[in-house]
């Protein structure tokens, strides 16, 4: 696996966890781990984490293209 598959593929992933966490913070959906409610909290750092993830992967991967 060649470095840009890997970083377009770590990506889409990022992109694809952002955008469930993203979409528990507007439907409203809850998520209980053994019996206790999760805090919506934690996808809101979810989403700027990952959205930074995601950003950081296809950044790197076009710019590694330009050089």
């Amino acid at each position: 696996m060649t470095q840009r598959t890997f970083r377009t593929t770590a990506g889409v992933l990022f992109a694809l966890i952002t955008l469930l966490h993203g979409l528990r913070l507007v439907s409203g959906w809850e998520v209980l781990v053994n019996g206790r409610l999760v805090s919506p909290l934690l996808s809101w750092v979810a989403v700027l984490l990952f959205g930074f993830l995601t950003y950081a992967a296809f950044r790197s991967t076009v710019s590694n293209d330009t050089r």
